[in-house]
């Protein structure tokens, strides 16, 4: 995928590099990391990283990450149908960033798309569950597929389903 993706823009960074504009030479290399299975995917003296496997509908490859540092753990679900591996990886983590779409919204989406969602990700209702099981510090929503409603609004019905936990409706350059 990188290197399609470094083939389209070979005109600009052609331009980039010889067209006058001030450039890092080595500003656009890719440095990839193929994840093939679960496990440790990084560790330094720092941080460890670990994939687990997480239920994307008919994807056989999708992941979740727990990033554990001498401070925090922070569990990442990636695009993910609820499952319980997250809930095991979490356990009482500092800080759970679980995607999440809106049931409220979920109600007047047409049925194929109903259906897809139900199958791919995870609604409200389903991460209070979820979180009330992992029982993380802090749920930060991610990946937010809000529909009709709004971030108070998805957090209200967070609530309603029965999570009482600290949650953060996250936005880029977010800091917890």
């Amino acid at each position: 995928m990188a290197r399609h993706i470094l083939a389209a823009y070979k005109e600009d960074l052609h331009i980039r590099f010889h067209g006058g504009e001030p450039s890092k030479p080595r500003g656009y290399v890719v440095n990839v990391h193929e994840i093939v299975r679960a496990g440790m995917v990084y560790r330094d003296e720092l941080v460890r990283i670990e994939a687990f496997p997480v239920r994307h509908g008919a994807w056989r490859e999708a992941y979740g990450y727990k990033v554990v540092a001498q401070d925090r753990t922070i569990v990442i679900s990636g695009d993910a149908a609820p499952s319980e591996t997250i809930v095991e990886h979490c356990d009482g983590c500092d800080v759970l960033v679980h995607e999440v779409y809106s049931q409220a919204g979920f109600r007047k989406r047409p049925p194929e798309w109903q259906r897809y969602h139900a199958r791919y990700h995870t609604s409200t209702e389903e991460l209070a569950a979820l979180a009330r099981k992992a029982r993380p510090k802090l749920l930060v929503l991610t990946h937010e597929l809000i529909w009709s409603s709004n971030a108070a609004a998805m957090v209200e019905e967070i609530r309603a389903a029965g999570y009482a936990g600290p949650v953060a409706f996250g936005n880029d350059l977010d800091v917890y």
